[in-house]
């Protein structure tokens, strides 16, 4: 049987019978249907996995299969979703975990991601910045910015108050 041990990841905690240790994950993982399972993340964003454990008739081996998928996501997080889950698709083929992994969503989060980089975007060219000189103004990689731009990075309040900044803006929040 294969378990993840990445320190910063588990919580460990001790059971009074018997006095092992037992691991439990900062994700977590409930069957939705025979073949989904919602999976949440440290961060909070969910993830729905298409996968066989629903279908498993042992409760036991259900149980086993959601802590090694929520393993795979505590071991694997990142602020980086696309990488995140090329990360969880290449340890779930290797480890052959939830029954065989068929599909991993992009997490609830990718609208607003997608909408914020563009948002960025517009304002970037608006006012005729190269997206080097925009990096460079907030302090970040040049690749990041791309990536927030395009919406596969997921970015942090102090780095979006830094782009809004270089733009002359403010991050606030809204009415929906």
């Amino acid at each position: 049987m294969f378990h993840f041990k990445s320190g910063a990841h588990h919580l460990k905690i001790r059971h009074k019978k018997m006095d092992k240790p037992i691991y439990k994950n900062q994700s977590s993982a409930q069957i939705i249907n025979r073949k989904e399972v919602e999976v949440t993340a440290p961060d909070g964003e969910v993830f729905t996995v298409l996968c066989q454990i629903g279908a498993f008739l042992n409760e036991e081996t259900q149980k086993q299969q959601l802590f090694e998928l929520e393993s795979l996501f505590d071991k694997n997080f990142s602020d980086n979703k696309e990488q995140m889950i090329n990360n969880i698709w290449r340890d779930a083929m290797l480890f052959g975990i939830a029954g065989g992994v068929i599909g991993i969503s992009t997490g609830t989060r990718h609208e607003d991601r997608a909408r914020i980089g563009k948002r960025i975007k517009q304002l970037r060219e608006a006012r005729g910045i190269e997206g080097r000189d925009l990096a460079r103004l907030a302090g970040i990689d040049a690749a990041n910015l791309s990536r927030i731009e395009n919406g596969k990075y997921s970015v942090g309040l102090d780095i979006l108050s830094k782009i809004a900044t270089a733009l002359g803006k403010k991050v606030d929040l809204v009415d929906l």
